[in-house]
């Protein structure tokens, strides 16, 4: 009986780690199958839409993008069957792949192209630097910044409150490639800011996009759980830290992480561990016999830092 049983076990753990390889598609022979931009194709924009055909059985595809001197220039994953990316002018090779967690197909066969940046402005798009998109921020001078397009003498923007669609600013002629919103009375929210860009005679057939979330409230204090204040523990044993924090009141709700902080002194006048955590709970191990303390506090996406937890006081016997 115990043959039998140590032999399921084996049977299991072969399962649990062959699981992924048994229930992946083997795409090792298979090959994509690309469809813009096809081989020598001249592109007159500074923007390229990369497109190709789905295989069966692939999670992500690989996309390499090369200079036409063989430099990689662009490597990265991507879940699906197109991408649009800014290029500059000038020659260019782009291969692709399907993988999965197992197998990795063949890659396509390398196709050059190229791009020129034209006069005309209609087809292009001005590429967006700073802040990134959806980024959470806490301050209301908000600074913007795009790059420089060819054959572009003036740019415009406008940024609206995405809950309302107003436009809450807007400013035509600008010259340069940043600028920085400085708008009365603007409060905790989610913007978007568009850029599009003229010369003398065209302008970009549409505004280049992204959001940003203006979030000024600090989190709340929390409050500290387990261990509870003057517990007895036992050294080198794993001792599970727990706090709890009220409900964030603000308008815009950035996520919230944790830095937890050790002292032997109750002041804490020197830390001698910090840690960080994504929830409310937290491990660590500590080997000496000593006495420590403990306070935690909450810091959101945006930077607003919270007040530290009232500390409590444990020892290790």
């Amino acid at each position: 009986m115990k043959t039998i049983n140590k032999t399921i076990l084996l049977l299991l753990v072969i399962l649990m780690y062959s699981c992924d390889d048994i229930l992946e598609k083997d795409i090792s022979d298979d090959t994509i199958q690309i469809n813009s931009p096809a081989s020598e194709t001249i592109i007159e924009s500074n923007v390229v839409n990369f497109v190709w055909n789905n295989i069966k059985g692939a999670d992500t595809y690989r996309i390499q993008i090369f200079e036409s001197n063989q430099i990689l220039l662009l490597d990265s994953l991507t879940t699906r069957t197109n991408i649009t990316l800014p290029l500059k002018s000038g020659n260019y090779i782009w291969r692709v792949r399907a993988e999965n967690f197992a197998y990795e197909s063949i890659y396509s066969f390398p196709s050059p192209f190229s791009t020129i940046i034209p006069d005309d402005l209609t087809n292009q798009q001005v590429i967006l630097l700073s802040p990134e998109n959806n980024k959470f921020i806490n301050f209301v001078n908000v600074p913007l910044s795009w790059e420089s397009l060819d054959n572009a003498t003036s740019y415009s923007i406008k940024l609206l409150n995405t809950v309302t669609n107003q436009v809450i600013y807007s400013k035509d002629d600008l010259t340069e490639t940043s600028i920085t919103i400085d708008v009365p009375n603007l409060v905790d929210g989610n913007y978007q800011w568009r850029v599009k860009a003229q010369n003398l005679d065209t302008e970009t057939k549409q505004y280049s996009t992204r959001k940003f979330s203006i979030d000024t409230t600090p989190p709340n204090q929390p409050k500290n759980i387990e261990p509870k204040d003057n517990a007895s523990l036992t050294a080198s044993s794993t001792i599970n830290f727990s706090w709890s924090i009220a409900a964030d009141t603000g308008n815009e709700k950035s996520p919230i992480s944790y830095v937890i902080e050790f002292s032997n002194d109750a002041d804490f006048t020197t830390i001698i561990e910090t840690k960080n955590s994504s929830s409310t709970t937290f491990q660590e191990t500590f080997s000496n016999n000593a006495q420590y303390y403990w306070r935690v506090k909450a810091i959101d996406t945006a930077g607003n830092i919270g007040i530290n937890s009232t500390s409590f006081k444990f020892s290790l016997n």
